[in-house]
C-alpha cells in the first residue's frame, strides 16, 4: 500500500493530473471514478490506483450501485491477471491525487487513442456526421461536445490546435465516458481538413449569426459536418468561410448566442433527425 504523499507513482499521477505537457509527452492521461473504470478500455489501462473504499461492499444504496461495484472488483481483478500495475494507497493519499471534491476510490493512468482525419473518414458509417472545433476553451464545453456527439451518432470530432486539452481531468469527467468511443483528432488546419470532408462528398456548415437560413430549415444530407466557433468570439471569418453555407439558430429575447456545446448539440441532433428520415425512405 501507498501511504506517502512522496511516493513517485503517486507525483506522477499528479504531474499527468495537472499539466498537459506532461500527458503529451509520455502519451498518457488520468481518468478516475467507478462508472469511467467500468467503461474504460482495458487495453489503454497502464495503472490502477485504489482505496480501501473502493473495495467496501457495504453502504451501497441501490442494487444497481452495487451490481457496479461488483463488476468493477470484476474488471479489478481482470487487469491484475494482464499484468496491469495495480496498487492500494491510503484515503490520505487517494485525496491527494485525486482530481474530484467527492473522489470514487478508484483512479487509473491510461494510454491516449490515436485517430487520423483519413481513418475517421474511411470508417464513418452511412450517416457521416462531423463536428468541427475551433479554439472551444472550456473544458466543460469541449467533453460535453463529445457526449453529445455520442449520442447524435458523430463519425468524429475535428478540433483545432487551440482548443483545450482533450484529457484535461474536468473534459474527460463532462464526457461520461463517450471519450472512450467518440473518435477524434486535432488539427493543424481546419481548412485542410475541410477540404477533405468536402471531398468525401461532406457537406460543411458553420453556426454563424449571418446564417441566412434557420438550422431547422435544412435538410442536411447524408454526409454533414459543423464548424463550431470559440465561445466568445465564434469562428474566425477565414474558418467559417470554409463553410458551404451558414446556419444561424434563432434567437428570442436578447440573446445574441447559445452556449457552444448547446448550439452543437441542436445542429447535430437536427441533422441526425433528417438522416433518420433519408434513410427510411
Amino acid at each position: 500500500m501507498i501511504t506517502s504523499l512522496s511516493n513517485n507513482r503517486i507525483k506522477h499521477v499528479a504531474a499527468l493530473r495537472e499539466k498537459g505537457r506532461e500527458r503529451n509527452r509520455e502519451g498518457l492521461f488520468l481518468a478516475e471514478g467507478v462508472r469511467m473504470f467500468q467503461e474504460a478500455p482495458v487495453g489503454q489501462i497502464r495503472e490502477i490506483y485504489y482505496s480501501e473504499s473502493f473495495l467496501k461492499t457495504t453502504g451501497r444504496r441501490t442494487e444497481e450501485e452495487s451490481l457496479r461495484h461488483e463488476k468493477n472488483l470484476e474488471k479489478l481483478a481482470l487487469c491484475r491477471e494482464r499484468g496491469i500495475f495495480t496498487e492500494q494507497v491510503s484515503e490520505e493519499v487517494f485525496r491527494k491525487a485525486s482530481d474530484t471534491c467527492s473522489p470514487q476510490g478508484i483512479l487509473f493512468v491510461m494510454e491516449q487513442f490515436t485517430y487520423s482525419l483519413d481513418r475517421m473518414l474511411l470508417q464513418a458509417g452511412g450517416q457521416r456526421l462531423f463536428l468541427a472545433l475551433e479554439d472551444i476553451q472550456d473544458p466543460g464545453n469541449l467533453g460535453t461536445m463529445l457526449r453529445t456527439g455520442e449520442g447524435a451518432g458523430v463519425s468524429g470530432v475535428i478540433m483545432s490546435r487551440g482548443c483545450v486539452d482533450i484529457y484535461n481531468p474536468k473534459t474527460i469527467r463532462a464526457t461520461m465516458g463517450s471519450l472512450f468511443r467518440v473518435p477524434f483528432v486535432y488539427e493543424e488546419d481546419l481548412g485542410a481538413a475541410a477540404g477533405k470532408l468536402k471531398a468525401h462528398g461532406i457537406r460543411v456548415y458553420a453556426a454563424h449569426l449571418e446564417g441566412e437560413r434557420y438550422y431547422d430549415q435544412i435538410d442536411y444530407p447524408l454526409g454533414s459536418a459543423f464548424l463550431i466557433g470559440n465561445e466568445g468570439k465564434g469562428l474566425k471569418r477565414d474558418t467559417a468561410d470554409l463553410a458551404d453555407a451558414y446556419v444561424k439558430i434563432p434567437m428570442e429575447g436578447k440573446l445574441e448566442s447559445l452556449n457552444a456545446a448547446v448550439a452543437a448539440a441542436l445542429l447535430l441532433y437536427q441533422a441526425a433527425g433528417c438522416h433518420r428520415k433519408e434513410k427510411g425512405k
